[in-house]
């Protein structure tokens, strides 16, 4: 039984979800790469995650997690991530101020910024810094 590679992934923690996906229709999936994206998480852009299954899974697992991008198994009474714009804004606002507010960088939230998200939070921590030396200065 030679071992076929199912599907790649740009982050471990999906992959880790679809090969869980997978077990519970009992396709027995691995991911591998672990070590290496482990000891430096910038191997994870470089080399992906890799999904690996045996040979004669590999349709169904294929056709499984096709049906899961398409939202085949979606729950349709709103316990999904929200996707209107004001809920995503809101969630990202909250996640940013846990970050600049726990003083915690080791988040996966950064890489996944735009520079010019990157700038408008530069820009709020500036005005913030400046709104605390007015203050104190008008005491």
């Amino acid at each position: 039984m030679s071992l076929v590679e199912i599907a790649r992934y740009a982050d471990v923690y999906e992959a880790d979800l679809a090969a869980a996906f997978l077990a519970s229709y009992d396709i027995e999936v691995s991911v591998t790469e672990r070590f290496q994206t482990t000891v430096d998480p910038l191997m994870q852009r470089a080399l992906g995650i890799r999904l690996m299954g045996y040979a004669e899974d590999v349709d169904q697992a294929r056709e499984l997690l096709e049906r899961v991008r398409q939202g085949e198994f979606m729950e349709t009474d709103g316990g999904d991530v929200p996707t209107e714009p004001r809920a995503r804004w809101a969630g990202r606002g909250i996640a940013l101020f846990a970050v600049m507010a726990s003083g915690y960088p080791a988040t996966s939230l950064p890489r996944r910024l735009k520079p010019i998200q990157i700038a408008g939070m530069l820009l709020i921590v500036a005005m913030i810094i400046l709104s605390w030396v007015l203050w104190l200065w008008v005491m």
